[in-house]
């Protein structure tokens, strides 16, 4: 980033209330902590003291205090150093989201350790094989997951909880390390065995990058019903940490639950994939309207594309909170559209926030400038990606890295993902981004959702195959599907088969497994 970028990044900070230029004393401990400890660690710790009678997370245990969960961080850190591992070794955590997985991660970092961060998801294989690539010494999970665990070679440390580890152990801080040990977030996966993108040079301005387009509160409620081994609720609680907020922690994303977290906590903000938006909206107006959701200033969506017609139809409900966050595990947060853009450009990811800043590349490595014209959709931010743990890294053309999807700029200046470069279809010459079609299907009253793959075709090499999943009620027949399509899209973005569905696969950070639905002959 330029002096330039970070005097602003630093201004809307202050302006955001995540620091106080006003007290430069604090500032510097601030800093001190965040580069010795990481910012998750350094955060909680600064909210103790500054806040100290304020929750910091309610699950189905209770509530814990910032000071609370401060102490209790620092007795997981003294029993982490109790195992003996060298500095740096790598702890990985397979939990649903409660206060464990939240003193896992600062009891790691406090502890000299660096953290992978599980998806809940894996298969006992893909766990093994994730733990021997990134070298884990000790792993810790809750009991559900306990066969996948098994998994593991006899050398791995494993504990049911932190209380294994914690009881018993001194609340005060350990000494600081050097410098962060870091973190490690598994990529989603949907076409593999999921990357590594490790973090351990991460600046207390990152902090900046998602507060300057989406309002989050200031020592309020925020319901997070998106995984944070993701970086969805990871960075979304991260921010929190920041303004002191009090983090409303789901094991499973019940629709009403969440609405019942909303009500009771009287919640500014709602963390949340887009198959969240879905399910709420499912349950009906009737019960709906149980619950009290006038406190909602903020829906912060990312994971998977937002449908157009889904972001309309859940603020027809709620009113315009809805904030469609467009980014990855490698570049965080590329650009976020806010309720208005939404409105004016249906189905745009909007701008990008301070120090960010997002290109179009054709596929010859030129600089599209053109409105409309779809391209590569390359990113350049102040948090630079590191590269993969395996070695691997994304491409890079003038400081801005390959994001894996394509997109265009409208002539506003808002950008628009049109689809992943991977999911792009060719049939009989022509390129067919899946996504324009699945939103077209989703408008349909009679559709819940759609997902639109490639097959082979004898005549035109590959050909589109659409899954719908049909709202209750509805007549399931393809050739109405296709006439619809045909009316207003070019004849060879029509799926040639249709086919109904209760339900899309999906992994748990709700994208859908396109691997998984059936590619074979009819």
């Amino acid at each position: 980033m330029t002096v330039r970028e970070n005097l602003h990044a630093v201004l809307r900070m202050h302006q955001i209330g995540i620091v106080n230029l006003l007290r430069p004393d604090r500032l510097v401990g601030a800093a001190v902590r965040n580069a010795r400890l990481g910012p998750q660690a350094a955060l909680i710790r600064k909210a103790a003291v500054e806040h100290p009678s304020a929750p910091a997370l309610t699950d189905d245990q209770g509530t814990l205090t910032y000071p609370e969960l401060d102490e209790l961080s620092n007795a997981l850190a003294h029993g982490l150093t109790g195992l003996g591992l060298p500095d740096r070794s790598v702890v990985a955590v397979m939990a649903r989201d409660h206060r464990g997985l939240l003193l896992t991660i600062s009891g790691a970092a406090r502890a000299g350790l660096r953290l992978a961060l599980m998806n809940t998801g894996l298969a006992p294989r893909q766990f093994a094989e994730v733990v021997a690539r990134e070298n884990v010494r000790a792993v810790i999970y809750d009991d559900e997951f306990a066969e996948t665990v098994a998994a593991v070679p006899q050398g791995v440390l494993k504990f049911r909880d932190v209380a294994q580890l914690s009881a018993g152990r001194p609340v005060t801080p350990l000494p600081m390390p050097d410098r962060p040990a870091g973190f490690i977030i598994l990529t989603s996966g949907t076409t593999g065995l999921p990357k590594g993108a490790p973090r351990t040079k991460v600046s207390p301005l990152a902090s900046a990058l998602i507060a300057d387009r989406v309002p989050f509160p200031r020592q309020g409620a925020i319901v997070v019903a998106s995984p944070l081994f993701h970086t969805t609720g990871f960075g979304a609680w991260t921010v929190g940490l920041a303004l002191a907020d009090h983090a409303i922690l789901l094991r499973r994303y019940d629709a009403e639950r969440i609405l019942r977290a909303i009500a009771e906590h009287r919640a500014a903000m709602l963390v949340a994939v887009p198959t969240v938006l879905t399910r709420i909206l499912a349950l009906g107006p009737e019960i709906i309207s149980r619950y009290d959701h006038s406190s909602l200033r903020s829906v912060f969506v990312a994971g998977a594309p937002l449908a157009p017609e889904l972001t309309t139809r859940f603020q027809g409900v709620f009113g315009e909170v809805v904030y469609n966050v467009y980014g990855s595990t490698e570049v965080a947060v590329a650009s976020v559209a806010q309720p208005a853009e939404s409105r004016r450009a249906p189905g745009t990811v909007g701008r990008p926030p301070v120090t960010v800043h997002v290109a179009i590349y054709d596929d010859d490595g030129l600089r599209v400038v053109r409105p409309h014209e779809t391209g590569r959709v390359f990113v350049r931010t102040g948090i630079p990606f590191e590269g993969y743990t395996d070695g691997r890294h994304k491409q890079i053309i003038d400081g801005f890295m390959a994001t894996g999807d394509r997109g265009h700029f409208d002539g506003a200046g808002l950008l628009h993902i049109d689809g992943r470069d991977d999911d792009m279809i060719i049939s009989g010459g022509e390129n067919v981004y899946p996504l324009e079609v699945e939103n077209l299907l989703a408008e349909r009253d009679d559709v819940i959702e759609a997902a639109v793959i490639g097959v082979d075709d004898p005549e035109f090499g590959t050909r589109l195959r659409a899954f719908v999943v049909p709202a209750d009620g509805a007549a399931r027949d393809p050739e109405e599907i296709r006439d619809y399509v045909r009316a207003l899209l070019a004849r060879y973005k029509v799926p040639r088969d249709v086919i109904f569905i209760d339900e899309l696969p999906r992994n748990p950070t709700g994208k859908v497994l396109r691997r998984e639905l059936p590619s074979g002959p009819l």
